[in-house]
């Protein structure tokens, strides 16, 4: 403990406004007025212009192009492989199958190592083994897409048919509890939750059902790769550069050194942009071919081996006393995995911090089947999670004829109701309080089917939006000052189009006391100080941690070149304050040095720092997590069963917002995002033969423009103080809760309860 101390006490002055031991504000807090401010991306104006190159348009000389050919059967082995045809097709420069691959070790699978990129822990294309539907059998290069495309369908394959576990039904009988989910425990008992259920004075005990979903993001998973000896280059579109090349290394033998990957620009993450088959197999085929590789998915291509969200069924019981307060709480249930998957849809996790009870029942199971591994997608677990949960919150409190707000306020806890830790920062009260008066909740009949104008039934629900707070260690960052007052920031992170890069800036900006306009954020190659992944709502806090630590190494360097002949000579780094382009005395702004006059009269056209950002321990001292009260108003046709989202409100609690333009957007497309999970997306995966038979958006259905109503955004803006800027993620909090409180506006206005999503009219007629 006094080893963590001692760290601690390194981050003296650290996030303005927050972050400080015990608490305490930061006088630097948004001093000059950047931080929350609404810039635009700094992003957009190159990708609106075409400017913003992408991993599939990375131009090599001697380039070819790569085509996959997918298995067709779940579980079995090739019995023939005929790829003559193939190979003498015009433009074909290889063929390449379990023959021919070069060797390779084995993707580690995520948290298996450290730095690992979360692969499937299985051999790609080493063997005549086939483990799912989809699993690639074949890779044809070629001078053009086109002809690679035609190369494929010239390639003949037998299969030799094993038995399957391609239903649901069937592996949940055998489910099995893993040894903890994502490092936290399978199952957490506190008292005995059954029989407080079985005496409780009011209970509900009920099912519910999610379907598989699938990553659709507008930039299709691609990568432009190339060899030169033993140096890889990776031009990827993925959320986990670092860990990319940690990982391409262990498979190809090389050092991690060797391994360069840029990912300057990702067309949507979403957790589906990280390190796949598809990468491999080209950079495989490149060092076999020696030329250049690009490869780039097809929509279908996305669904045979990316991966998604995966099924789940949970039971939730609630069991209340007369005054309003929970005696118990049971969230169990089990989701459909392969064998060696570390994805199992956390759907457990919400109900382990949300809300105080006396007896508490958390268990999770998963299934052994033969399907494509389900990776991360946007609030995995939770989002699901918290549509069970939910919507059992809103039928116990129909059963006990209280106010769905009012029963969520009575079992609010004081702290963390199964850690016992106490919560870092939590405002979800003032948050429902806030978004129930903007939305005009006070209007809702309880009653069912009691609003109506014409054949339009119309209901209002809510439910509570949670994802935690993460933080990831082993960020550094480069701060390079330049003799005409510039900064540039340098660490090997993500852009996705969330607006990280413009955040940042500001970020730095305001710690440098820097125009805006004179910072810049460069990011997505591995040479730069290494990142930290795109992922789990974590990568603003941990970017800003790095920050904020190299900051202060470039405060004590300054002073250091200042000299004696400075005005801030003889001050120590907490005594002075980034202000107008330089340093300057906290209590007397009069002993103030430029930048620029520093380094002039040192002579030095720049100054490099670069440091560490220090390890998370505000993430094992607290209970960390974003909150949100999500109100939705519906209207579904009493003839069609037609639903129709007529209005949304998403009022958040996520400690600082540090931009209010790229959070709204944020906030708002984790909430369309939310829309499609209540009423439309389901991969249809057919038992018999374990295919995914809907591989394309127009089978698959999003929402389009038409289904997404008037969104409105609030949030509490009350920093966290244990947090580096006071700022939780928001990358995924919009997305939870959102099918709850879609189910529970349908159930208001039709009276029908609907278990299993999607919610589709044909379960309302």
């Amino acid at each position: 403990m006094s080893i963590i101390m001692d760290v601690m006490k390194t981050a003296v002055r650290l996030a303005p406004g927050s972050w400080l031991p015990g608490g305490t504000p930061d006088p630097l807090m948004n001093k000059h007025g950047l931080i929350g401010k609404p810039a635009s991306r700094i992003d957009g104006p190159l990708k609106v212009q075409g400017k913003a190159r992408f991993a599939a348009e990375v131009s090599l000389p001697g380039l070819v192009y790569a085509s996959l050919l997918y298995s067709t059967i779940a579980r079995g082995r090739i019995a023939t492989l005929e790829t003559a045809e193939a190979e003498a097709a015009p433009g074909v420069a290889l063929v390449m199958t379990y023959r021919n691959a070069p060797r390779m070790a084995p993707p580690p699978l995520m948290m298996s190592a450290p730095k690992a990129a979360g692969a499937s822990g299985l051999p790609i294309m080493q063997d005549a083994e086939i483990r799912w539907n989809g699993q690639p059998v074949a890779l044809v290069l070629a001078q053009t897409q086109e002809q690679a495309d035609h190369a494929v369908s010239l390639i003949r394959v037998t299969y030799a048919v094993a038995p399957a576990v391609t239903s649901f039904d069937a592996a949940k009988a055998k489910a099995r509890t893993p040894e903890n989910i994502l490092g936290e425990p399978s199952s957490i008992e506190i008292g005995d939750a059954e029989k407080a259920l079985k005496d409780a004075a009011f209970k509900v005990d009920l099912i519910y059902r999610t379907p598989r979903h699938n990553h659709n993001a507008i930039e299709l998973h691609a990568a432009t790769v190339a060899w030169n000896g033993d140096q890889l280059t990776v031009h990827d579109a993925t959320q986990m550069v670092n860990g990319t090349a940690w990982t391409l290394a262990q498979v190809f033998g090389v050092k991690e050194e060797q391994v360069r990957v840029l990912s300057p620009y990702v067309g949507g993450g979403f957790g589906g942009k990280g390190l796949g088959d598809h990468q491999i197999l080209a950079i495989a085929a490149s060092r076999l071919s020696g030329r250049p590789v690009r490869i780039l998915l097809s929509r279908e291509g996305v669904y045979r081996v990316v991966g998604g969200r995966t099924t789940t069924e949970q039971r939730v019981a609630l069991g209340a006393k007369p005054d309003g307060t929970l005696a118990a709480l049971i969230h169990t249930g089990v989701a459909a995995t392969p064998t060696r998957n570390v994805c199992p849809e956390q759907f457990s996790f919400p109900a382990r911090h949300l809300y105080a009870a006396n007896a508490i029942k958390v268990a999770q199971q998963v299934t052994d089947m033969d399907m494509l591994a389900n990776i991360f997608m946007r609030a995995p677990g939770e989002s699901v999670g918290t549509y069970a949960l939910e919507c059992a919150i809103d039928e116990l409190a129909e059963a006990m004829q209280l106010d769905p707000i009012e029963l969520r306020r009575r079992i609010e806890p004081e702290k963390d109701p199964t850690s016992g830790t106490p919560f870092s920062s939590r405002h979800l009260v003032e948050a429902y309080r806030h978004g129930a008066e903007r939305f005009g909740w006070d209007r809702r009949d309880p009653t069912p089917r009691s609003r109506r104008e014409g054949e339009w039934l119309i209901g209002m629900g809510c439910a509570t939006a949670t994802y935690p707070y993460y933080r990831m260690p082993g960020g550094a960052a480069r701060i390079r000052l330049t003799a005409d007052g510039r900064a540039i920031v340098q660490m090997a992170s993500h852009e996705m189009g969330m607006g990280t890069a413009t955040v940042q800036a500001q970020h730095a900006a305001e710690r440098l006391g820097l125009e805006y306009e004179k910072v810049s954020f460069e990011y997505g190659d591995t040479s730069l100080p290494s990142g930290t992944l795109a992922g789990g709502s974590s990568q603003t806090a941990s970017i800003a941690a790095a920050i904020i630590a190299v900051s202060e190494v470039l405060t004590k360097e300054l002073l250091k070149l200042a000299g004696n002949d400075s005005p801030l000579a003889g001050l120590k780094p907490d005594e002075v304050e980034a202000r107008d382009g330089g340093l300057c005395h906290v209590d007397e702004p009069g002993r103030f040095e430029s930048y620029v006059s520093i380094l002039k009269r040192a002579h030095r056209d720049e100054l490099v720092c670069e440091a560490e950002a220090p390890q998370p321990f505000e993430m094992w001292k607290y209970s960390m997590h974003s909150y949100g009260a999500q109100f939705c108003e519906v209207r579904v046709n009493a003839v069609t069963g037609e639903i129709r989202v007529s209005r949304f409100l998403g009022s958040f609690d996520c400690g600082r917002i540090l931009n209010a333009k790229t959070a709204t957007s944020q906030f708002k497309g984790g909430i369309i995002m939310g829309l499609g999970l209540a009423l439309s997306e389901e991969t249809l995966f057919d038992e018999r033969s374990g295919r995914i038979m809907n591989p394309s958006l127009a089978e698959y259905h999003v929402p389009v423009h038409m289904d997404v109503p008037a969104i409105e955004v609030i949030w509490t803006d009350i920093p966290d103080p244990h947090s580096p800027l006071g700022a939780h993620g928001i990358g995924e909090i919009g997305i939870t809760g959102v099918g709850a409180a879609v189910a529970n506006a349908v159930y208001n206005a039709t009276g029908k309860r609907i278990r299993e999503l999607p919610i589709t009219l044909d379960k309302l007629l």
